[in-house]
């Protein structure tokens, strides 16, 4: 009878432990991928691994815009521009070089022209060992702005300057009022700044003010809903507050601990392969404290 009772408590601890190592799983994967049209011919990608991304049917070829994190993505994003359109795949415009945004990329033909800022070409460089991802670098860089012509449109690309990151792109169509922003936005939570890669927070406050004086509406983005030019003010407001009070609190001889836990933040350990990075409270401190 004991023996009995053993066995049937084993198998419950197997059960639940199977049971509980699958929810884990299901919840670490990732919802589907699907595109939602936002105006005319521009439609947003979300699901999968990955940042949300974009794409714009043209006359004659498809514009995309970020790339997805892993290949499977990457070609579940195609799949749905396929539904859409028989239209090749042109250009892939990358708004900067995290992981998120641009290791999809080998999961895309290796005819498409893939386009980004010279400064992302560069980190994308340094970060990519693998031969393949090495396959797709940027095929064509620019500085400042640059024009794409698909029959009658015309879709502009901007580099404000430093921000999220030093190669920040802005994909603005100007005849539907949408920009897509990549990681220069992020709503209901501190804005990433990559000191990393030369970001800057001072620098992310211009580009946004920038980018409200685009004719645009819409405003896509990596990591959220669709936003509005109030929601842009909101993050502008929230940013350049933040760094007022930074300011007055190092004017009178507070320390960067002292900051932090006025602003109740509290450092995470780094992941597993990752050096520590700084958060927005510390990268304002920094800023205003570096020797220039």
């Amino acid at each position: 009878m004991k023996n009995s009772l053993k066995i049937t408590f084993f198998i419950a601890i197997i059960l639940l432990f199977s049971l509980s190592s699958l929810t884990t799983a299901q919840q670490q994967e990732p919802p589907p991928v699907k595109a939602a049209q936002v105006k005319g011919n521009i439609y947003e990608v979300k699901g999968g691994r990955g940042a949300n991304t974009a794409f714009f049917i043209g006359e004659k070829e498809v514009l995309v815009i970020d790339a997805k994190m892993t290949e499977e993505s990457a070609k579940q994003m195609i799949a749905e521009i396929k539904k859409l359109t028989s239209n090749p795949l042109k250009y892939v415009i990358l708004t900067h070089s995290d992981g998120d945004h641009v290791n999809g990329l080998v999961g895309f033909p290796r005819d498409a022209i893939i386009v980004a800022h010279h400064q992302t070409a560069k980190d994308m460089d340094a970060a990519f060992k693998d031969p393949n991802l090495r396959s797709y670098l940027p095929d064509f860089t620019f500085s400042k702005k640059l024009n794409l012509h698909f029959g009658d449109k015309t879709v502009r690309l901007f580099h404000f300057g430093p921000a999220h990151t030093s190669g920040d792109v802005v994909v603005y169509f100007p005849d539907e009022k949408v920009a897509f922003l990549g990681d220069l936005l992020f709503l209901g939570r501190d804005p990433l700044v990559h000191r990393h890669k030369n970001g800057n927070s001072f620098g992310l406050v211009k580009t946004l003010k920038t980018i409200l004086k685009l004719d645009a509406d819409t405003f896509i983005h990596g990591h959220g809903d669709i936003a509005s030019p109030s929601d842009v003010e909101g993050v502008i407001k929230s940013l350049e507050e933040k760094q007022t009070k930074i300011k007055a609190l190092i004017k009178e001889g507070k320390s960067l601990e002292e900051i932090k836990k006025i602003f109740n933040v509290e450092d995470r350990p780094p992941r597993p392969g990752r050096s520590r990075r700084p958060g927005l409270v510390e990268t304002i401190y920094l800023e205003l404290t570096e020797k220039k």
